[in-house]
């Protein structure tokens, strides 16, 4: 395993630009379950009924039950290694865009300054209707679901299943993965279109492609450079470590 470390760490210590794409596993350590796993939102909430665009149009009052529970858990959760270690990867101009396909902001909590949210936040919440934005602090959840100041349902700024990915997002992310000469692949199962897209578009352009996963992805074996089947908190960790001694930093 030392060997894939430093192998990944000497890639990412010479990085013209390096690039990370991240997903549900990254935040597994914080305390966000993946919706998909036993104890994740979709084991108590039928995402047919709950995750897509057309169920929240028709009851948003009732997919508001799911959202306040998504939220409160988004709000409670703190970055783990992986979140911090992305981030001093970026202070030793290592890693300069973080692409997330997670809704909970830990990438901006932990430090990093570019991050392309593929699927939104729950930093705000916007007008279905009229798209006017509010801080979440400044609306009461009495009474659901909560409205705007013109009458149309409030909802996070996420994207809900059947909408499509916000087009500057969908841009800036493809840019980067034609640029980047290595990108990172932490936490995602690789499986989803368009964001498994975003690593084999970066290796067709000459990337180097290190993946940190626990289990094999549709990426192992022949888009990944390097896998490292290890949890993202400890794999990167050891990698950050790596990349200070190759650097000449002892800390930050």
């Amino acid at each position: 395993m030392e060997e894939l470390y430093r192998k990944a760490a000497e890639r990412i210590a010479r990085a013209r630009y390096g690039a990370a794409l991240t997903g549900a596993g990254i935040s597994v350590e914080s305390g966000i379950p993946d919706f998909r796993s036993p104890d994740g939102l979709w084991s108590r909430y039928d995402p047919m009924e709950y995750g897509y665009i057309e169920s929240f149009r028709r009851n948003p009052g009732r997919v508001w039950k799911m959202l306040i529970e998504m939220t409160g858990l988004l709000d409670r959760a703190m970055p783990n290694p992986a979140h911090i270690g992305l981030a001093e990867l970026e202070k030793l101009g290592c890693v300069k865009t973080v692409i997330t396909q997670n809704i909970d902001s830990l990438h901006q909590k932990a430090g990093n300054t570019d991050v392309i949210e593929f699927h939104g936040h729950a930093r705000t919440l916007r007008c279905d209707d009229c798209s006017k934005r509010y801080d979440p602090g400044e609306v009461s959840l009495e009474s659901l679901p909560p409205r705007c100041s013109c009458g149309g349902p409030l909802r996070p700024d996420v994207v809900f299943f059947g909408e499509p990915i916000p087009p500057i997002a969908l841009h800036r992310a493809m840019d980067v993965a034609r640029s980047c000469d290595v990108m990172m692949v932490i936490g995602t199962s690789a499986t989803v279109a368009p964001a498994s897209t975003i690593p084999v578009i970066a290796k067709e352009n000459g990337a180097f492609i290190i993946e940190i996963n626990p289990s094999p992805s549709a990426l192992t074996g022949h888009v990944t450079d390097v896998y490292i089947p290890e949890s993202a908190g400890k794999a990167v960790s050891e990698i950050v470590a790596i990349v200070r001694e190759i650097k000449g930093y002892q800390e930050l």
